[in-house]
């Protein structure tokens, strides 16, 4: 009996759930919601510094990353499920305080790094937004 492949995308978000219990918004197609708007006057002051990171360096790299950039990352949801837990506003959030998901989560760090790259190759906020959408989005 053949058992059905779980793409890597998928492991890596069921394992996200299974860490931290929260819900797949995009398998199930509920919670899909626009991209936040970017909060005036947003900083990275709430994102984790390098000594408070639980991660390699790939990992420290991307939440440097996000702190080049709070006003973007703060007008992006993230695709993991994320959204759907209390008190989450928008990627940033991933970056934020001692639970930031972003730890933890491959997709999280991804949407980070990718808006990084984009940003920094001249795109606007709604270009990467689109950029991510399609890449992350279902």
């Amino acid at each position: 009996m053949h058992s059905p492949q779980v793409s890597r995308r998928e492991f890596l978000v069921l394992s996200c759930v299974i860490l931290f219990g929260t819900r797949i918004s995009w398998l199930s197609h509920e919670g899909r919601g626009p991209h936040p708007t970017p909060r005036p006057g947003i900083d990275a002051s709430k994102v984790l510094k390098e000594a408070e990171i639980e991660g390699g360096k790939e990992v420290k790299a991307a939440f440097d990353e996000v702190r080049q950039i709070p006003q973007i990352v703060d007008g992006i949801r993230c695709h993991c499920g994320c959204a759907d837990r209390p008190g989450y506003y928008s990627l940033l959030t991933c970056y934020e305080g001692p639970h930031a998901m972003a730890q933890m989560c491959d997709l999280c760090q991804g949407h980070g790094r990718y808006a990084f790259r984009l940003h920094s190759a001249g795109k606007s906020l709604d270009e990467i937004r689109a950029a991510i959408d399609a890449r992350y989005g279902s």
